[in-house]
């Protein structure tokens, strides 16, 4: 066999083998995600994580000028050598698709949190109603406690170097009850990509390669700290986006800091509001009416945040991410994001918010 068809079929051999993974979770968790990706995740954040800027952003923007350098070198023997050209494409794709899997991605596969943990994932709108109104008392709480006015928003106190160093805290107080949540080793960094990520509607993004965070660093400051511990569960080998917002959910609001719980309260009630509004209106108008108005006053931050950026760009980058979701074995896709209410309803039926 031709070398240059090694490759290609090699891609072949991977997509295939990806679609069997699904029927083998145990195995995933117990061979990969416990045991090699800790080792893996480990050596790049101990290796990347003191170096101030991103070290990933840096390679894709690198590896973005080569692939457009390649194409304009290539572009006057497309027609006549094109089965040559696009056996390279595959072959380059077969070695970044085995290396995004071998360093991170196989943890798509792995056995679901909700198994893990033992929740529940069905939910009754009652269920909703009662853990939504749970909600508000406790954010409203939270945004008293800091304020000590219904009507003041919260502004962050802290830098977004600071608050990295500080989501530790959270994430340490979690793994005491739950060691798998455990997190070493600080590597997260502003993404030099923050002004294009925010006209495409993101956050954040995990660099699989190099497994360090990135954090839209334009983002408003309230709730920077659960967009990071999202990034952060991430790191530590969780890749469902529903599961990553609840596991950023329960590290910030076990911080021992109330600026950090504010930020995971208010991201679960604004998706809690987003399905009542959907749902019903009538319960919806009652809820929102009870929200403290400086609670509203930070989610304006948010609506003008994502005004600003608005761009036409950002379905197409929303669908692009969809089908990436559907197709690592995430069949909510974009969706999936919402998700994590499931999770939050159950595992706080018989806990104290």
């Amino acid at each position: 066999m031709k070398s240059k068809y090694v490759l290609p079929l090699f891609l072949l051999v991977q997509i295939i083998f990806y679609r069997i993974l699904p029927y083998f979770p145990d195995f995933v968790e117990g061979f990969y995600s416990k045991n090699l990706f800790v080792r893996i995740s480990h050596f790049s954040r101990t290796v990347l994580g003191k170096i101030p800027f991103s070290v990933g952003d840096i390679f894709y923007a690198v590896l973005m000028i080569s692939i457009i350098s390649w194409f304009w070198r290539i572009r006057k023997t497309w027609s006549t050598d094109w089965k040559d050209h696009l056996l390279k494409i595959l072959g380059k794709i077969s070695v970044y698709y085995f290396f995004f899997h071998l360093l991170w991605a196989f943890n798509y596969y792995r056995e679901p949190l909700f198994q893990k943990m033992e929740i529940r994932r069905e939910y009754t709108d009652a269920d909703l109603l009662a853990f939504t109104k749970r909600l508000i008392a406790k954010t409203n709480e939270i945004q008293f406690q800091i304020t000590k006015n219904n009507n003041s928003k919260i502004v962050f106190p802290y830098s977004q170097q600071e608050a990295f160093l500080m989501n530790i805290n959270g994430y340490k107080n979690l793994s005491k009850d739950y060691p798998y949540f455990e997190y070493q080793t600080l590597s997260v960094k502003k993404s030099l990509f923050s002004l294009p990520l925010s006209y495409m509607g993101f956050g954040g993004y995990l660099n699989p390669f190099t497994n360090e965070a990135q954090v839209n660093h334009l983002l408003p400051m309230y709730n920077f700290p659960q967009t990071t511990c999202h990034e952060m569960a991430h790191q530590i080998g969780f890749a469902s986006e529903s599961e990553c917002n609840f596991i950023g959910v329960l590290a910030t609001t076990r911080n021992d800091n109330p600026y950090f719980k504010y930020s995971g309260y208010t991201l679960t009630l604004s998706y809690c509001l987003g399905i009542w509004h959907q749902k019903n209106e009538q319960v919806y108008k009652q809820l929102i009416k009870s929200v403290n108005p400086g609670i509203l006053k930070n989610y304006q931050e948010d609506y003008d945040f994502s005004k600003k950026y608005k761009s036409p760009a950002e379905p197409f980058f929303k669908f692009l991410y969809d089908n990436f979701l559907k197709s690592n074995n995430q069949k909510d896709g974009m969706d999936s994001y919402s998700k994590f209410i499931d999770l939050m309803i159950n595992y706080y039926k018989t806990r104290k918010l």
